[in-house]
């Protein structure tokens, strides 16, 4: 009895483990069968809906704008010619000038005893040829008397010309209309040649310029005019006339554009501020599509063009992104209609119906 109630037992031990692996094998089978039940499948046969558009070519309005700095006209550091104590300065910061106008006096009083030490010797030297020339007509003295005496005379102007040009040069003057932008002497403060004293900046005319890429560098002709404006005075617009086109290009490898313009009455562009200018830039025959319709990686795009009533998948060439429409230069025609939304279950060669 024994021997049978074991055998019994190993056989249990046998039995059971193989009745719950295959109640295990058929609750798998039957949540298999149950999932695929559940699981949508797609039906390639039935059309996907989409919008589309048709493509047509005309006009595009290209504004284009650049950045750039305006500069001084004109802008110099003006010196002495000479050596001299500084005895007045006439001007401060931020004073306009016309050409012309005294800004510093320099010292000159040696200068001016040396032409009145001239001037005596030149009148002594006037009245000494007139009496010899007087004398010589009764042969009373030699012709060479009178011939010292004029050349001494002509010897004696020279030096007051020349003491008279000193004297001029000790009274600085603004070589242009400008504005003071700096002052580097005082009174009293010694100043010579090559010695900075002021700084005189014209910014009734400015220069404007800006950077661009080579392939840019046909829009812009010295022929034309071009709208140029402050970033913080919008309405003070001002036609610009291009004085250079660069023909190196800078370390970001683009080319410097410069235009001069007027400055506002009031003189209220300041140099060193940042402006603008735009370019309209229209083309004719462009195709032009919004950006959401082209799908693909950034360096190949591509758009669904619809062909006998399936999305095919095409390649484009985009010349140009603005704002939300890109230019296509390559890839698709005018009258083409694609795809502009209902990308999600959409595939190539898919069969679609149309919104």
């Amino acid at each position: 009895m024994s021997a049978k109630y074991s055998t019994i037992k190993k056989l249990l031990y046998i039995i059971i483990p193989i009745i719950l692996i295959a109640i295990v094998v058929l609750k798998l089978k039957r949540n298999k069968e149950i999932s695929k039940e559940k699981v949508y499948t797609y039906d390639k046969s039935q059309p996907i809906l989409v919008k589309v558009d048709t493509v047509q070519a005309g006009v595009y309005d290209d504004v284009i704008t650049y950045s750039g700095t305006f500069e001084p006209n004109k802008e110099t550091k003006l010196s002495a010619e000479g050596q001299g104590k500084v005895n007045a300065i006439f001007v401060e910061l931020g004073t306009f000038v016309k050409k012309g106008k005294p800004l510093i006096q320099l010292d000159n009083s040696l200068l001016k005893l040396q032409l009145q030490n001239v001037e005596v010797q030149i009148d002594g030297l006037e009245t000494d040829v007139k009496r010899y020339s007087i004398l010589i007509q009764s042969d009373a003295i030699l012709g060479i008397q009178l011939e010292k005496a004029e050349q001494g005379l002509k010897t004696a102007k020279i030096q007051k010309a020349t003491i008279l040009e000193q004297i001029a040069k000790t009274n600085i003057k603004a070589p242009f209309d400008g504005v003071v932008t700096g002052i580097y002497c005082e009174i009293g403060s010694f100043a010579g040649p090559g010695v900075p004293l002021l700084l005189l900046t014209d910014i009734q005319h400015l220069k404007f310029t800006i950077n661009v890429s080579e392939s840019d560098l046909q829009i812009f002709t010295t022929t034309n005019t071009y709208k140029v404006s402050t970033n913080i005075y919008h309405d003070d617009v001002t036609d610009g006339e291009i004085i250079l086109i660069g023909s190196k290009a800078n370390a970001g490898n683009s080319y410097p554009i410069q235009f001069l313009i007027k400055n506002t009455p009031d003189l209220r562009i300041k140099s060193g501020m940042m402006g603008q200018v735009e370019i309209n830039n229209s083309q004719n025959s462009v195709i032009a599509i919004q950006s959401n319709a082209i799908t693909g990686a950034a360096d190949k795009p591509m758009v669904y063009v619809i062909r006998e009533g399936k999305a095919i998948l095409t390649n484009v060439s985009i010349s140009k992104r603005l704002k939300n429409n890109a230019i296509i230069s390559d890839g698709i025609n005018s009258g083409d209609v694609i795809v502009t939304s209902g990308f999600i279950s959409l595939y190539d060669g898919a069969n679609i119906t149309t919104k």
